[in-house]
């Protein structure tokens, strides 16, 4: 009976299915890590149905995965992998390639899987970070998972956070598919459908705007999330590098479409990026401050909607309170006139085409007039050889209070030139070089500390005229006259050698007058533009903002005819005549050459003698006696 009871024991143990242990006998499989995977409760034959017993035969039929997985092998044989594995690509991704040896697979939730969402990176960045996979598979993707790894997905992912994007959630699991096909997850068709799963409310809002109907109705001209934010290199708005970041939203972003050429001449954008470019907000944002209203502070992010739209922030019943935002109290005439106007030509207010057409004219014949002049006269002074040693005396051409308004004027007219140009032209190198570009704010104060100075400077210059009796009578002395007239043609006709004696002057002559006096016409313009620019929010809400555009236009072609003005005209008379060079530095001493006035200025000189020798005498003379004892 025991031999009995023994035979059958055997005989079920023979029946009985071969356990991992007994596999481990011959198979290099680590039990314990076999038996913590996720088919460790299958045993060997879960998987390998056709062993029944030991020893098996050599040969055995593979492991069918479809048997527990089937929905999942059926998606991944219509995905792009398994196509390319079909269609012979020997090194597309298989079942063990993204989740590991059959004998280690762990679940997706657990930290050591491969397909744990902290680990997707590196899994998916074994053939996608690879160069020479990308490059024999003509991949065109440059380095996506090391662009993932930066991005604010990634960074979450990285920190642990679960809810954050990893690989699988945009592009799927086992149905991964080819971007160009419809049913993939990132077609740009679906990408906003994709995004949605975790931004549903900016999904909702963007599926409504402009952008989100014209890419349901077909369009691929039409961003869609991945067209604003990137691919796998998306950060988050606060992020310099980010192309939704307040710096470049407007020229990497919103201008890389509407600032198109092929597309402008598909949807009639018209030039409203260069517009913006040129506007102050585009141009303190191109001089790096990081306040200044883009695209998406007027027409919103994800709820940009066309402006006869009652619900969009750019519809005339809205602009109050969207320009207010920024600039509280603007008012109702805010509405009036168009917004995105340039100065150089394009969409414009009928006021901005009359003064830019004004100084369109007015600078060349100003400037040119200059040039003509001036170059005429350095070249009939060079070809006289007309030594200039003189005697060196010095007689008195301006007094302190003169100097110091004039001294008030250059500094502050130079600081003038460096900031407000440094603003319309902030990628310029000599901008880079002195430390302005990004410096919107400080530049911006510097530059209205000089508008105050200058301002001050003629304020103070007038006031001394007005108390100061005996220095009034210059006012007299620049008023022009039919003379004046006379001696720009006498001068010019006296260069060209026409004639043979040189036309002299008085206290002034007409290059100090028509100086004196363009520089009093354009420090108002200069003064009334920018303080119109200064306080716009005030400005907004008495006037239009067409006004705001006049301004813009008046005040910087003023400022390039004054440049231009003082480079060619005063500089030319103070420092590169050669009558006076290397400089006259009566600016600085209050005194000037006796001989260029004895020449230029002969009836002048003669005053000036006179009330000199009558100084001499008076000072000479004893009050007691009059002899001077």
């Amino acid at each position: 009976m025991r031999f009995l009871f023994a035979g059958l024991l055997s005989m079920v143990l023979a029946a009985a299915p071969p356990s991992a242990k007994d596999c481990s006998s011959c198979h290099d499989v680590n039990v314990i890590t076999f038996e913590a995977s996720k088919h460790g409760s299958l045993g060997c034959v879960g998987c390998h149905t056709d062993i029944t017993r030991l020893p098996h035969a050599e040969k055995h039929a593979p492991v069918k995965c479809a048997t527990c997985h089937d929905d999942q092998v059926k998606a991944y044989a219509k995905s792009v992998h398994g196509v390319s594995k079909k269609n012979g690509m020997s090194d597309a991704a298989t079942c063990a390639s993204c989740h590991g040896s059959p004998h280690s697979i762990l679940g997706a939730s657990e930290a050591g899987s491969k397909v744990a969402k902290k680990n997707l990176p590196d899994t998916c960045g074994a053939c996608h970070s690879n160069p020479e996979f990308l490059s024999k598979h003509n991949i065109p993707f440059a380095k996506p998972v090391e662009a993932y790894r930066l991005s604010l997905h990634g960074r979450e992912v990285a920190k642990g956070n679960t809810a954050a994007a990893s690989c699988s959630d945009c592009h799927g699991s086992h149905d991964i598919l080819a971007s160009q096909d419809p049913k993939a997850h990132v077609n740009r068709a679906r990408v906003a459908e994709t995004c949605g799963v975790c931004h549903p409310d900016v999904q909702a809002v963007y599926a409504d705007s402009v952008h989100g109907l014209a890419v349901q109705r077909g369009s691929k001209d039409s961003p869609t999330c991945t067209g604003c934010h990137g691919e796998h290199n998306i950060l988050a708005p606060k992020d310099p590098g980010s192309m939704v970041n307040a710096a470049r939203v407007s020229t990497v972003t919103c201008g890389r479409c509407h600032g198109d050429e092929r597309l402008d001449s598909r949807y009639g954008f018209g030039d409203k990026v260069p517009a913006f470019q040129d506007s102050f907000h585009g141009l303190a944002i191109r001089g790096g401050q990081k306040t200044a209203a883009n695209c998406a502070s007027c027409h919103g992010v994800h709820n940009i909607l066309p402006s006869q739209d009652v619900r969009s922030t750019i519809n005339p019943a809205n602009l109050k309170k969207t320009c207010g935002q920024c600039h509280p109290g603007v008012g109702d005439k805010i509405t009036q006139g168009r917004v995105h106007v340039r100065t150089a030509g394009g969409i414009e207010h009928i006021s901005v085409k009359w003064i830019r057409l004004t100084y369109y004219l007015l600078i060349p014949m100003t400037i040119g007039f200059m040039l003509f002049h001036n170059g005429l006269d350095w070249l009939a002074k060079l070809r006289r050889h007309k030594p200039h040693h003189g005697t060196g005396e010095q007689l008195p051409r301006m007094n302190l209070l003169f100097r110091i308004s004039h001294g008030m004027v250059m500094v502050s007219f130079i600081v003038l030139v460096i900031t407000g140009f440094a603003l319309k032209f902030p990628e310029a190198g000599w901008v880079q070089a002195m430390g302005l570009h990004g410096a919107g704010v400080a530049r911006g104060i510097l530059h209205r500390i000089a508008a105050v100075v200058i301002s001050a400077a003629t304020v103070f210059h007038f006031i001394h005229l007005a108390l100061v009796k005996k220095d009034r009578v210059m006012l007299w002395e620049l008023l022009p006259n039919w003379q004046d007239a006379k001696d720009i043609a006498n001068m010019l006709r006296y260069n060209l050698g026409l004639i043979d004696m040189r036309p002299t002057f008085g206290m002034f002559g007409y290059a100090e007058k028509m100086e004196y006096w363009a520089f009093m016409w354009g420090t108002v313009v200069m003064a009334v533009t920018g303080m119109l620019l200064w306080f716009k929010d005030l400005s907004l809400r008495f006037f239009p903002v067409w006004v705001m555009d006049a301004s813009t236009a008046a005040h910087w072609y003023e400022a390039i005819l004054a440049t231009l003005s003082i480079l060619v005209w005063h500089w030319y008379l103070v420092i590169f005549d050669p009558d006076v060079y290397p400089m006259d530095l009566a600016w600085l001493t209050g005194k000037a050459s006796a001989d260029h006035m004895r020449e230029t200025r002969p009836e002048y000189y003669r005053q000036l003698m006179e009330k000199e020798a009558q100084k001499a005498q008076a000072d000479t003379t004893s009050p007691e006696d009059g002899t001077g004892h």
